[in-house]
């Protein structure tokens, strides 16, 4: 996997998501190198989160495999290692390219995680990355402190869910990226950091809290941006994914 913009399908049913990909459909594919980064720009990586996936179940993500995009399970398991493991390795056998755990259920529950997933996923050539989240974008420093009573640094914090995720086997972390260079600092340029939380230049922030746009993301060394309603929210989706695009690999 190289540079990539996933696009958060938050969608409440296979039907409105289908509707929403079937635009790129009209567009002439198009494979654009940059870098050594192939991207597709008709067929772009797909981020299935939890209102999707409970409403429509395992078929969505074979759906969409089969229309040909990568697709990111965002299911965020957080349990004791034995459920987790064994949750992975039917997640795995889906053909997923991309899944997540909570870093916060330590080392131990990730380094089950993989075990399952790699179990699950035995079959395809090319295996699923393993990413765990540190801090999710909604979450700020005074919620940290005040609710969740972590007394650290945020960003300490996150730099150690890293470290244990690293510790444990995976293959990179969700976090925002304002985090992102000091991660790879701490884990390695070839640790991912996958970065929701992002907006076009005079986009609400929303629900996010800690929010860049593509090009500040591309500068601090994001490996991926997670964007949804800068993305499906415009009444022109495909001309706001190529502007994503353009800003972030350049």
């Amino acid at each position: 996997m190289g540079k990539d913009v996933i696009i958060a399908c938050d969608f409440a049913s296979a039907e409105e998501t289908i509707r929403f990909l079937d635009k790129f459909n009209k567009i002439r594919s198009e494979v654009v190198r940059c870098d050594d980064i192939t991207v597709s720009v008709s067929r772009p990586f797909v981020k299935i989160g939890m209102e999707l996936f409970y409403s429509e179940g395992p078929q969505i993500v074979r759906t969409l495999k089969e229309r040909g995009h990568k697709v990111f399970l965002d299911l965020k398991l957080h349990d004791i290692p034995n459920t987790v493991k064994k949750t992975m390795q039917v997640l795995g056998a889906y053909g997923v390219d991309m899944v997540n755990v909570h870093a916060g259920g330590g080392i131990e529950m990730m380094k089950a995680a993989k075990e399952g997933l790699m179990l699950g996923a035995a079959r395809f050539a090319d295996k699923p990355k393993l990413i765990a989240v540190t801090q999710l974008t909604s979450t700020d420093e005074a919620t940290m402190h005040n609710e969740l009573l972590i007394d650290v640094p945020l960003a300490e914090a996150v730099r150690q869910y890293a470290l244990n995720a690293r510790a444990a086997g995976l293959d990179g972390v969700v976090c925002s990226a304002h985090e992102a260079a000091d991660i790879h600092m701490a884990c390695g340029m070839d640790f991912l950091t996958v970065t929701p939380g992002i907006r076009l230049a005079g986009d609400s922030a929303g629900d996010q809290k800690r929010v860049m746009t593509p090009a500040d993301a591309r500068d601090q060394g994001a490996d991926y941006i997670v964007v949804g309603r800068s993305i499906t929210g415009e009444s022109k989706p495909i001309d706001a994914y190529q502007r994503c695009r353009s800003e972030f690999i350049g």
